[in-house]
């Protein structure tokens, strides 16, 4: 891998989903929960469906899986979903990327860290307690905050820490395209959930790769 990038940035922005940690299974398992709570869903809730929409912001997840719903119902089960995970996920967590804490150690060293995802408010929070790796990041932005797409967030990160070179690193094309609109480098995370054919500055195929690259 090439040696190209090294002391090009001053901070790393970490998408959370398919970049730092997968949750998606103990997801599945708190919105299937939520939607045994209410008697206007007759689904079932699959690790594969969460990952089908995993990058998006959370209105616009239940607004893809639950079209069906009228918008006061899906607003509702949207709330129950939210609550469910954050209970679920506090106890059961997810399955944090391979060499993670060490990646991050290395990383930590050289870099200004931060988190922006299009999660709710309470999720990065989640991650950082299971993961017990709060101590890497200097701040987190997501959608829960402000409702703003990832890109503004992106932006907030940038303007609020005054960061001069950063990078976004993320799995999905939305990752890639917030990145863009933000105007921050892209490097993408292929092991991820999303596919990202060009307009990255790297790929990597593994966590650990960003020490090699960084």
């Amino acid at each position: 891998m090439s040696a190209s990038l090294k002391n090009k940035f001053d901070s790393i922005i970490f998408d959370l989903d398919g970049t730092l940690w997968d949750s998606t299974g103990n997801v599945a398992l708190a919105w299937q929960d939520a939607i045994d709570q209410v008697d206007y869903v007759d689904e079932v809730m699959t690790q594969e469906k969460v990952r089908s929409i995993t990058g998006m912001t959370y209105t616009a997840i239940f607004d893809k899986l639950f079209p069906y719903i009228d918008t006061e119902k899906r607003a509702a089960l949207m709330e129950i979903c939210a609550k469910s995970e954050l209970e679920i996920l506090y106890t059961k967590g997810g399955e944090l990327y391979p060499a993670l804490d060490e990646t991050l150690a290395y990383l930590a060293g050289k870099y200004k860290l931060f988190i922006v995802s299009n999660c709710q408010n309470g999720y990065i929070e989640v991650f950082l307690k299971i993961s017990q790796m709060g101590h890497y990041f200097m701040g987190h932005q997501c959608f829960g905050t402000k409702g703003n797409p990832k890109a503004e967030n992106i932006k907030d990160i940038v303007n609020d820490h005054r960061l001069k070179a950063p990078v976004y690193v993320g799995d999905t094309f939305g990752d890639y395209d917030a990145a863009t609109k933000a105007v921050v480098p892209f490097i993408f995370a292929d092991y991820g959930f999303g596919v990202v054919e060009e307009g990255q500055v790297a790929t990597i195929s593994n966590f650990n790769a960003l020490v090699e690259l960084l």
